[in-house]
């Protein structure tokens, strides 16, 4: 199975992740950063660092965040299938606000959620990126 396969390509905030990746491609940039606080077992990050890459990224850095043991678990065997040097992808187990306000200092490109908003998460993300893309089933809101 190849690491952030078709599951990603469903999960209802792809078409905003990918014409982000597309947007931030068409500004000349070379480097991107993406933070997934509610990760899960990572398909949605890896499909989004795969495509950033065949988009022409040539440094994509990933952070998976997620209060579950096995999900992390899940999403780290399936980055250790990746085998592109341009591509490195951490998953750590941990609350998505204590990571999210850590984002702050110096803020990735991207920051994923598909959790209920709250006032503290919605302004940790805020704060965490440039563009935050939000499950719109949870909020009624999108990217």
């Amino acid at each position: 199975m190849v690491p952030g396969g078709r599951r990603a390509l469903h999960d209802p905030r792809w078409p905003a992740l990918n014409q982000a990746l597309v947007d931030l491609r068409l500004r000349h940039r070379h480097a991107i950063r993406i933070v997934d606080a509610d990760c899960a077992a990572g398909s949605l990050l890896l499909r989004a660092c795969r495509r950033a890459r065949e988009l022409g990224f040539t440094a994509i850095e990933g952070r998976g965040i997620d209060g579950s043991p096995a999900l992390i678990g899940q999403a780290r065997a399936a980055a250790l299938k990746l085998s592109d040097p341009a591509i490195g992808v951490a998953f750590e187990l941990a609350d998505a606000q204590t990571a999210l306000r850590d984002e702050a200092d110096f803020p990735a490109d991207i920051a994923l959620w598909s959790g209920a908003h709250r006032p503290a998460i919605d302004d940790a993300l805020a704060r965490a990126a440039a563009f935050v893309i939000c499950d719109p089933a949870c909020s009624g809101q999108g990217a």
